[in-house]
């Protein structure tokens, strides 16, 4: 089983994510806060806090968090969004 960094989880989310920007931070040993945002404008589409994770995450958990994000982004319309769709 693959294993990643905090750091190298969250490069490997930036791209998935990619044309829209994504950042995170941990806010405690076991949880972060992602931000999805407009590249061109700097404005966050989506704020989520609270998302399990790990200093140290196999690859099954960084594909859980991005599913995670992306049903955020299904509830708010934001997978179908011209910023998205330019993937």
């Amino acid at each position: 089983m693959s294993k990643m960094t905090f750091p190298n989880a969250c490069q490997v989310m930036r791209w998935h994510f990619h044309p829209l920007g994504f950042e995170a931070t941990m806010d405690a040993p076991r949880s972060m806060v992602a931000r999805l945002f407009d590249r061109a404008s700097g404005e966050t589409l989506l704020a989520i806090a609270g998302i399990p994770c790990a200093a140290i995450m196999a690859a099954a958990d960084v594909e859980r968090i991005i599913e995670a994000v992306e049903d955020e982004m299904d509830t708010f319309g934001l997978l179908s969004s011209p910023l998205r769709s330019a993937v």
